[in-house]
């Protein structure tokens, strides 16, 4: 079995049988002057072009990549968890490829993490796409995740990253859960870099990303807040957002009854309400309930992420964990 590699670029493609060969050479040319050992795996996330064909061909004459098809589109987050759980390096550097990141850049990560950081984030400070449709929401986006998770990146949807792979092979990647790594790796406790690199406008074929993605960031960002500030106390988050359902209803029923005592006759209306607002919290009560359980009693816990923190070994007692090792 041939030794493992340094490093491992993982890039999924997705009907872009013309940048394949590019890309390919581009990376052969940044990497071989480092002098490390290297491999890349291709990703073909159900193109229906010649896009496995044209990676297999790479394959066959360089040993030093490996492809990986998927019998249908699944979409970039799977494609890259896919890649990211073949990769062999003690370093994974993800990309996009459509040729708009540039390998140029892989260096300039790597040296990044040679300083001791685990997560290093591409900035395309100078991107070359559309503004509305593009750069306006991605701002927006971006500004947002910020303010919510607490982790300051400019530009989480850049696919150009480089991790320990003792690290990003722990975090579950699903949905659109590629942009915001750094904010579920932030549970370890990991040194995050944020590195300026350059952006290369569209050479052939087109975006497969639009404003349709907007709503399954949102959805996902919910989910981030919810794991990265709640996971060991879920019951406080269902409470917090039960709290304006029981205000409301306290309202309603507080109106309804002092008809009443005026005199008057029940209002139905208001009480039909306060009784539907009161179920729903005690509804979203008991799944945090649950959620404490599952949580106690499950496997999914911060603990897992504790492992993943970087630790110091001492000359005296070589401290063994599944972090880097100083």
């Amino acid at each position: 079995m041939p030794d493992r590699p340094k490093l491992s670029i993982v890039v999924p493609f997705f009907n872009e049988e013309e940048s394949i060969p590019a890309l390919h050479a581009a990376i052969v040319a940044a990497l071989e002057p480092l002098g490390l050992s290297f491999e890349m795996v291709f990703i073909d996330d159900g193109s229906r072009d010649r896009t496995f064909e044209t990676a297999v061909e790479i394959a066959r004459a360089d040993a030093r990549v490996r492809v990986v098809k998927f019998r249908r589109n699944y979409g970039q987050t799977p494609a890259m968890a896919a890649g990211i759980e073949q990769a062999r390096g003690d370093v994974i550097v993800t990309m996009d490829g459509d040729l708009q990141n540039d390998p140029a850049d892989i260096p300039l990560l790597l040296a990044k993490i040679e300083e001791g950081f685990d997560i290093v984030v591409g900035w395309r400070h100078e991107r070359q796409d559309k503004l509305v449709s593009r750069k306006i929401p991605s701002r927006a986006a971006n500004a947002l995740i910020a303010r919510v998770t607490g982790v300051p990146i400019h530009d989480n949807g850049c696919s150009l990253k480089a991790y320990r792979a003792t690290l990003i092979k722990r975090i579950p990647l699903y949905s659109e859960m590629h942009r915001f790594i750094p904010a579920v790796a932030f549970i370890a406790g990991p040194r995050i870099a944020e590195l300026k690199v350059r952006h290369h406008a569209r050479r052939f074929g087109h975006s497969k990303y639009g404003l349709s993605r907007i709503y399954k960031v949102l959805l996902d960002l919910l989910t981030i807040k919810t794991v990265a500030s709640f996971t060991s106390r879920p019951l406080t988050w269902f409470g917090m957002l039960s709290l304006p359902l029981v205000v409301a209803a306290s309202v309603l029923a507080a109106a309804a009854i002092g008809g009443l005592a005026d005199g008057g006759t029940l209002e139905l209306p208001l009480a039909g309400s306060a009784v539907i607002f009161l179920m729903s919290a005690i509804i979203l009560i008991s799944a945090g309930a649950i959620a404490e359980l599952v949580y106690k009693l499950g496997d999914v816990r911060e603990l897992e992420f504790s492992s993943l923190t970087q630790r110091v070994r001492t000359r005296s007692l070589p401290l063994e964990t599944g972090g880097q090792s100083c």
